[in-house]
């Protein structure tokens, strides 16, 4: 349902009289405002003055009409009687009496006027009633408004992290299923760009709500999911729903501009949806990277064709579902799952006007490939992997630098691509950052992503443990001493599931492979630095160019060592956290593109220029 809007107009009175009573008050901009409602129109100076309904009673009564607003007589007394004490002082100060049965005009009293119409047609959107699927079935697609289990040649099995058991099986989708959720998104993109900013945000804005209502149980999905512990999930699904109302709302920022050219000619800009977006997500955070690409998406009048990660692919199909009942027409947003091959032909679709992804460099640089074929040049927004680092100054408040690097180190077991890896600490507090952070980080419960007090949780994969783990076991090999972690852990009743203990390494030098490559794992790395431009020099000493960290108590420096920092997003005495209002993306081998804020709205439209000539003459310039 959506609001039909607001009608106020004035009946029972002429033209003439309209045009008069607006000349009389067009003469009085820039009046002074009435501070004492006084009913002779000046204010406690003296000067000529108006409060906004006595501005449009005294139109009237210049233009004849002086029972345009019903009798009202000025009342500043509370339910006893008495003058109430703000008043009092307010004509105090102005050292007036208060002004109480005075006569006056007052809003309540206009609306009553026989002489002004009002229509209001208001709308309510009441909280949709959702219940979040308690069981996981091999129905992961979500095409027509419905899921589905296609029927394919190829299939991948999901596990839960936690405990290393199948979820689900799922089928990979075929070129024919693509090629018809293509077709049909294109059609029924039509209408959905066709309805005004206010029932799109509404829908999004009624997503939000039902995130939130239910955002216990869908915390609950993400961490059987992915494995990373129920807080953060919890956290993912507030962040979820922040995204969806804030695009909900935000489309006005991106009006059009005009240009007035010469005398009879103007031009104006207005932005355009693409028509239909492919999007690919990633298995660290599956609901919130969905969020992040189909909200503003949706908000500029794209349909959206999404494919998760088949590490993490249930919750982005709930989030169909919630988009659904919210509101959002069939077809208009499309779910379809499967590998590599499956993302590529959504990419190389010549009915895909624009894509976007979220993962490794190596595959951004496939998608990239796909989206340059000749004919079928496609944008694209890329968010990609990182190896970041953060600057702990010898006037850090280490013990807020020990945090921070908790905090871009092991959220979701080390799954994040802007994490600081790098941790740059100043020769001088090295030694007692070192001994705090190994000492908390022996102290992060590892166990069981469910339970609230958990506070590391379980790798995506068996393989991609091992991976961590050969990281580590490469670097001591190669001189790095291990501090602490890094170490398989069997959890009592899960011991089938992929634990790692979070691993600190010092004595780290440039040449060593885990210096130089994005792990993707819980392996803090601590290296002394002598100067600030030593530090500046290792931070930037990457291909990638994600994030990057300072800690200090001086602000001034804080300025000057973010503005040397070849990276996107730049935290001071904090890290990892991130906003829907706020643009997020990288430089250099990280990607390019922005997602959330302004940014991404601008990123999911496009910008259409139009030359009007309003003359009935065109010169010729050929003769």
């Amino acid at each position: 349902m959506f609001p039909k809007g607001v009608d106020i107009g004035v009946g029972d009175v002429s033209q003439t009289v309209r045009i008069s009573a607006s000349q009389w008050a067009k003469s009085k901009v820039g009046a002074n405002y009435n501070d004492i409602f006084s009913p002779n129109m000046r204010n406690s100076k003296g000067d000529e003055a108006f409060y906004c309904c006595q501005l449009i009673t005294k139109s009237y009564e210049a233009a004849g009409i002086h029972d345009f607003c019903p009798s009202h007589q000025l009342n500043f007394n509370d339910s006893n009687g008495k003058i109430l004490p703000f008043w009092e002082e307010y004509y105090r100060k102005r050292s007036l009496p208060v002004l109480q049965d005075m006569p006056g005009s007052h809003p309540a009293k206009l609306i009553h006027s026989k002489y002004l119409k009002l229509h209001f047609a208001r709308s309510c959107m009441p909280l949709v009633k959702f219940s979040v699927p308690k069981t996981i079935d091999n129905a992961l697609h979500f095409i027509r408004g419905s899921r589905v289990a296609l029927t394919a040649t190829k299939h991948f099995d999901i596990y839960q992290p936690r405990n290393g058991e199948i979820l689900a099986r799922c089928g990979c989708a075929k070129t024919e299923v693509i090629d018809e959720v293509v077709k049909d998104a294109c059609e029924v993109q039509k209408s959905w760009a066709a309805l005004n900013i206010q029932q799109r945000g509404a829908v999004l804005r009624q997503a939000a709500s039902i995130i939130r209502s239910v955002e216990d149980d869908l915390a609950y999905l993400e961490t059987i999911d992915c494995g990373k512990p129920i807080e953060e999930s919890r956290w993912d699904m507030i962040g979820s729903a922040d995204t969806f109302e804030f695009f909900g709302g935000a489309l006005h920022n991106i009006a059009g501009n005009h240009f007035p050219l010469s005398n009879d000619n103007y031009a104006y800009t207005e932005r355009v949806p693409w028509g239909v977006v492919g999007a690919i997500g990633v298995w660290n955070y599956p609901m919130l990277t969905a969020s992040w690409k189909i909200a503003p998406a949706l908000m500029c009048g794209n349909a959206v064709l999404y494919k998760p990660s088949p590490f993490a692919p249930i919750t982005s199909v709930v989030l169909a579902q919630i988009l659904q009942a919210a509101g959002l027409p069939d077809g208009v947003l499309s779910i379809l799952q499967g590998e590599g091959e499956t993302g590529q032909a959504i990419c190389e679709h010549a009915g895909i006007n624009k894509v976007t992804f979220t993962g490794s460099t190596a595959t951004g640089s496939k998608i990239l490939a796909s989206c340059s074929l000749l004919d079928r040049i496609k944008p694209v927004t890329l968010e990609l992997g990182g190896k970041s680092a953060m600057i702990v100054c010898e006037d850090a408040d280490i013990d807020v630098a020990v945090t921070g690097a908790l905090m871009a180190n092991f959220f979701a077991q080390g799954e994040v691509c802007s994490n600081a890896s790098k941790v740059l600490v100043h020769v001088s507090c090295y030694d007692e950052f070192r001994q705090k952070v190994v000492k908390q980080t022996k102290n992060l419960a590892i166990g069981d992503p469910l339970l609230k007090e958990t506070k590391i949780g379980a790798t995506i994969s068996r393989e991609h443990l091992n991976k961590v783990k050969t990281y580590i076991s490469e670097a001591v090999q190669q001189g790095a001493k291990l501090l602490c972690g890094g170490d398989e852990v069997k959890v009592k009743g899960l011991e089938n599931g992929y634990y790692l203990s979070p691993a600190i390494l010092d004595s780290i030098n440039e040449q060593m492979k885990i210096y130089k490559e994005e792990v993707f794992g819980a392996a803090m790395l601590i290296i002394p630095f002598q100067n600030n431009e030593d530090a500046i020099h290792m931070a930037n000493d990457t291909l990638y160019g994600l994030a990057a960290g300072v800690f200090t108590r001086n602000l001034h420096l804080a300025y000057s060592l973010a503005s040397k920092l070849h990276a996107g997003n730049i935290y001071v005495n904090t890290f990892n956290i991130t906003n829907a209002m706020i643009p997020f993306g990288g430089m250099k081998q990280s990607g390019f593109g922005r997602e959330n804020g302004i940014a991404a709205l601008e990123a999911f439209s496009q910008l259409k220029s139009v030359f009007v000539n309003a003359s009935e003459k065109l010169d010729n310039p050929f003769l």
